[in-house]
């Protein structure tokens, strides 16, 4: 075994591949699935919850006509609305964990499906408030928000309200705008349950003989494969699949496209894109300087991809060899304890609560771990059950990568938590622009524990290299799909036909641009054309861009606190505090409140930054 700290484990007994096999749920030791008992004890209890929201929604009615009567009708009527909110957030969270825990159960995809029709009824019936609200008038306001306390959690959405004023309908257009949610939202639904639960997923055999069907889990586990006809075969054959469904998956986003176009254009924005930011307050440029500054930086991007043909020592580099081991001979993995040691240890500069939280979403069941059959892919954190605690989906595969998302995910519900626990319920709630910001804020955490433990080359360069690929993933992967957003909403707004055809020949063009494959850096194979009808992302408009944002902020923020000194210690207050706002400010102003200005440069020089001194080190440790 290499020489290195003992807090790394590699080469243990207990393969990843264990901790990837597909497995019936009741399986799965509980310990490692989450408990939604704490938020309904039953789904019968679930049930009765729903229907009693569903005669309290009407309410409201009762408050039509009076909120413009006095500070204190407003304040009452506000706080209704606040607490059947606060319910629906709760039942629509657990019939979402649900449904995902094993998306071959119609009983679950149903409670999902009846909480979007409460949340469509919810619309309707306050669709007069803001409307309403705005009759008051501004000056108006202002007097029932200086002289009501109860109005004092809710300055910040009436200012909102007044700033968006020329965006808000009427009453009547309001209401069949929120009726329009199950139409308009039928596009992303039906692409997750054929991509999910209703694919024919392909069967390919290995080198070693053995048959893999390829879901969307397996499929991410064995494109990493050591041995490169292995990659290459799954990857081709992965695609190409999806090609065969192509023109109906092309038809389920252009849907969703022109659904978010709709709903643009009705609120009288000049874009979906204007229309997606100003919901933020955040200005378009961050935007489109994103994209620009990331395809001037894309030379430190093929120096990354030179640096891993190298690597892999391969003559040409194919795009089916970009998640393959950089040092073949290490196999980082840890059982799902040790990940929970390493993730707890790691993010020890936050203080003693922070980690004792961190230790209480695994001893009290906040997380759900491992894979099953039918679960849904990937990993996401929710605190949408306000008054429980948040829960964490995670399909754990025992790899570093896997640790990664422990840390990346429990990020999420830590920001969660603790605005959840600071704001009151009406401003707890954190934009997106800001969301993955203390989830990757904890994975530079993990990453700077564990490479200083490390001593031995190879183990440093598999560590160092995932950072690398973690980057490359969340900014200049996310970037390219942002542009390819961009362009593809583009079309639509020129009247142009948005088909599976067309959606791949742009998104084959973009990959190309974005890995230099005319420059010779990266071969991309014609079939990658398909990769984007597998992105579920695209399906909630200009959401994508800010995980690239949020992973530069993430680094200036992270590297304040990792300071020596009283410059750490005042970062960590800052960003504590970051994490404590919720939505009581506009996400451009919490970050500058943390000390990252997201308006400028200097986040993402200072990341490129990082990735270059990355480089210098592993090619250092190559011997050049």
């Amino acid at each position: 075994m290499h020489s290195r700290a003992a807090l790394v484990t590699v080469l243990v007994v207990l393969s990843a591949t264990v901790w990837a096999q597909q497995r019936d749920r009741a399986s799965v030791p509980d310990k490692y699935k989450w408990d939604l008992t704490q938020i309904y004890a039953t789904d019968s209890a679930w049930r009765t919850a729903k229907e009693q929201l569903e005669k309290d929604i009407l309410s409201v009615r009762a408050f039509k006509g009076t909120l413009g009567t006095s500070p204190a009708s407003l304040a009452t009527a506000l706080e209704c609305v606040t607490a059947l909110e606060k319910t629906l957030a709760r039942l629509s969270a657990y019939a979402n964990l649900q449904a995902d825990e094993d998306t071959r159960i119609a009983e679950h995809q149903g409670m999902r499906q009846e909480m979007t029709l409460v949340y469509t009824t919810f619309g309707a019936e306050t669709a007069y408030i803001e409307p309403e609200i705005l009759r008051i008038g501004s000056d108006t306001l202002q007097r029932f928000l200086s002289s009501e306390p109860r109005l004092a959690s809710h300055r910040f959405y009436v200012n909102e309200l007044v700033r968006r004023e020329r965006h808000t309908l009427s009453e009547a257009e309001e209401k069949i705008l929120a009726s329009a949610a199950p139409v308009t939202g039928a596009p992303s639904t039906t692409s997750g349950l054929l991509l999910n639960a209703e694919f024919p997923f392909p069967t390919v055999t290995l080198s070693d003989g053995k048959s893999v069907r390829l879901d969307q889990q397996t499929f991410a586990d064995a494109r990493g494969s050591a041995n490169r006809a292995d990659r290459e075969a799954v990857m081709s054959a992965y695609f190409k699949a999806l090609g065969g469904f192509s023109q109906t998956l092309g038809s389920t986003l252009s849907g969703s496209i022109r659904a978010s176009q709709f709903y643009a254009k009705a609120r009288n924005y000049e874009s979906d894109l204007a229309a997606r930011l100003d919901y933020s307050n955040i200005p378009i440029p961050v935007y489109s300087r994103l994209i620009d500054g990331v395809n001037r930086h894309l030379p430190s991007f093929h120096r990354y991809l030179k640096l891993r043909k190298r690597m892999l020592g391969v003559d040409t580099l194919h795009y089916y060899d970009l998640y393959a081991p950089l040092v073949g001979s290490v196999d980082l993995s840890y059982t799902p304890e040790e990940a929970q040691t390493h993730v707890a240890a790691a993010v020890a500069p936050l203080g003693a609560d922070y980690v004792r939280t961190i230790n209480r979403a695994f001893t009290e069941r906040w997380v759900d771990l491992l894979p099953n059959v039918g679960k849904r892919a990937g990993a996401y954190a929710t605190g949408a059950a306000y008054d429980v605690h948040p829960y964490s989906l995670i399909n754990y595969n025992g790899k570093y990568y896997d640790m990664s998302t422990i840390a990346h995910e429990l990020g999420h519900a830590m920001h969660s938590f603790y605005s959840n626990s600071t704001q009151p319920f009406e401003l707890a709630g954190y934009h997106t622009f800001v969301a993955e910001v203390a989830s990757q804020f904890n994975e530079d955490l993990l990453l700077d524990y564990i490479i200083k433990r490390v001593n031995d080359k190879p183990t440093r360069i598999a560590i160092l290299g995932n950072y690398l690929e973690t980057l490359k993933v969340t900014v200049f992967r996310q970037t390219q799909f942002a542009d390819f957003e961009w362009r593809a909403h583009q079309m639509a707004e020129q009247g142009k036909p948005l088909t599976g055809d067309s959606l791949a020949r742009l998104y084959l063009e973009i990959t190309r641009k974005y890995y230099g494959h005319d420059q010779g850096v990266c071969v991309v194979d014609d079939y990658i054309a398909h990769e984007w009808s597998a992105i579920p992302h695209f399906y909630s408009s200009y959401y994508v861009f800010q995980y690239a944002t949020s992973f530069t902020a993430a680094t200036a923020l992270s590297e304040g606190v990792l300071a020596p000194g009283a410059a750490g210690a005042d970062a960590t207050k800052r960003y504590l505090r970051f994490l404590s706002s919720g939505g009581s400010k506009y996400p451009i102003d919490l970050l500058k409140d943390a000390g990252v200005d997201m308006t400028g440069d200097a986040p993402l020089e200072l990341t490129i930054g990082k990735m270059n001194r990355v480089m210098d080190e592993i090619e250092k440790l190559l011997g050049n």
